[in-house]
């Protein structure tokens, strides 16, 4: 039978990072970014199945073609749009993201580069219009690391079981994880220095644990205020999350955090999960579509932005802003329609192009 509440979840999960990019108030961002993306690392370590250690080329296959295949796909395609950006006014090199860096125009040459990347290192994605495309590099990188390790430690003579494997496997990445930062190491072969793909390792392995030992944790409202409680106080004592630099305080904290998330957001999506309605229905094909939600959720952002211009009567260039405009974005209520409209606009989309798309093969075939 189908787990609709990971569904569910994934879905949460998916508006939480919409709105998490969407610059709101700072406690509202903090508190979405302690667990929103360790959430999506878990869950596909939920799915994992001991069935791959028997066949690992069909695990290793189906990463490939749900996560290399789309970012290539789709980081070409905004490499191929990126100066059209610039000729129809979306991007400009006056305004930028939060850091007030910049985006250019490419040369042949940087394209060039940026195709070589995109193709052997999951990287030169377009950072003004893919920023969240290294999600799809750690994913894969963290799913095959863990299936090494698991045929490794679960090998022939299987002496420390399932669960001793992955227990195993959790603290490897942990202490490597602590290795890493203690030392101010970065993998050169990977992009960002291997961080998140490493804490991807860490969620996987808890992922695919939780499956095996859900049965045994209780789902009481009381428990959900209790995570919540516990995500906010991490707030308030500034936790991080899913960063790039962190410290030897966040490697102790964000598998609390991660974990704690996870069980939080899906204590809700069980509750959801109960009740055949609307609100159920399209949390589901939130869910089963976030991959687009990725994918187009920043340019998206962009009819928000021209939105905002026009309510404060901005420099029209600000429409260039990443990702979105920066101006009073703490304090109005912008960031709430930023991230309707980063999640609706591809969900609406995907839903019509496949509707068309199945009439055409229809008429094709009579």
């Amino acid at each position: 039978m189908r787990n609709t509440s990971l569904s569910i979840a994934k879905g949460i999960a998916i508006i939480l990072m919409c709105a998490g990019h969407a610059e709101g108030p700072g406690i509202v961002i903090n508190f979405i970014y302690l667990f929103h993306m360790p959430l999506f690392f878990i869950a596909a370590g939920y799915f994992f199945s001991k069935k791959y250690a028997d066949d690992p080329w069909l695990f290793v296959k189906k990463r490939f073609k749900g996560l290399y295949v789309p970012f290539v796909k789709w980081s070409v395609f905004f490499l191929l749009i990126h100066n059209l950006m610039f000729k129809i006014g979306i991007l400009n090199e006056q305004y930028g993201n939060w850091e007030n860096g910049v985006t250019h125009p490419y040369t042949w040459h940087d394209a060039a580069q940026r195709l070589v990347n995109i193709v052997f290192s999951m990287g030169g994605y377009d950072e003004f219009l893919a920023g969240a495309f290294w999600f799809f590099r750690a994913l894969l990188v963290a799913s095959i690391v863990f299936l090494v390790l698991y045929l490794l430690l679960n090998g022939k003579h299987k002496c420390l079981g399932d669960n001793g494997t992955l227990v195993a496997i959790a603290l490897i990445a942990l202490g490597f994880a602590w290795f890493k930062v203690a030392n101010n190491l970065k993998i050169v072969t990977l992009v960002q220095g291997g961080i998140r793909d490493t804490w991807g390792v860490f969620f996987f392995a808890m992922g695919a644990l939780y499956r095996r030992h859900e049965h045994r944790i209780p789902k009481h409202w009381t428990l959900t205020l209790l995570y919540a409680g516990i995500i906010l106080g991490g707030c308030f004592i500034h936790c991080h999350g899913l960063i790039l630099n962190m410290n030897l305080r966040d490697v102790a904290t964000i598998p609390l955090t991660g974990c704690i998330g996870f069980m939080m957001v899906h204590n809700i999506s069980t509750c959801v999960d109960k009740h055949d309605n609307w609100l159920k229905r399209v949390l589901v094909y939130c869910g089963d579509n976030t991959l687009y939600v990725f994918i187009f959720h920043i340019i998206s952002f962009k009819l928000v932005s021209a939105l905002k211009i026009m309510y404060y009567g901005l420099d029209w260039g600000q429409i260039g802003c990443h990702m979105v405009i920066h101006h009073n974005s703490k304090t109005d209520l912008f960031w709430v329609l930023y991230a309707i409209v980063g999640t609706a606009v591809p969900l609406v989309w995907i839903y019509f192009y496949r509707k068309i798309k199945t009439k055409w093969c229809i008429a094709k075939k009579k």
